[in-house]
């Protein structure tokens, strides 16, 4: 089992040594969200590859492909306004997630393009992957 801990602090370091790049994951954008924890209300720094399409920004929480949320889900169901780190750049913004049924449809379209998506989303069933739309503040 990964330790999320020591992994999430790896990527983020490197990319904030890499001006917002993280040369593992080639020319994959990284989001770093920056939320507050569910139960400590002490911030949380996670990593994340956001899908852009049609103007949007997603998130999905596959935990690649656990059968459990990640962490992360239930700190943005307690508190959807957090910061978010970009490339150069960090806001503000209100992290909403989607309605199941449209979820279901994003991630069956993505994963029909991203064999990596596809295996998370075989391995997490019969859980559903949650996926949450950015919205800058």
């Amino acid at each position: 089992m990964r330790d999320w801990k020591l992994f999430n602090g790896e990527i983020v370091a490197e990319f904030r040594a890499n001006a917002g790049r993280v040369p593992r994951f080639g020319e994959m954008p990284v989001l770093i969200l920056h939320t507050i924890g569910a139960r400590t209300g002490e911030i949380r720094e996670t990593p994340l590859i956001p899908v852009f399409e049609g103007g949007e920004v997603y998130v999905f929480a596959t935990a690649e492909g656990s059968t459990t949320h990640p962490s992360w889900y239930h700190n943005l169901r307690a508190h959807p306004r957090i910061t978010i780190e970009a490339a150069g750049d960090q806001f503000i913004a209100d992290v909403v997630q989607i309605p199941e049924d449209e979820a279901a449809r994003i991630v069956g379209e993505r994963a029909a393009n991203v064999p990596q998506l596809a295996e998370y989303v075989a391995k997490a069933t019969p859980r559903k992957v949650p996926v949450f739309v950015v919205k800058r503040v």
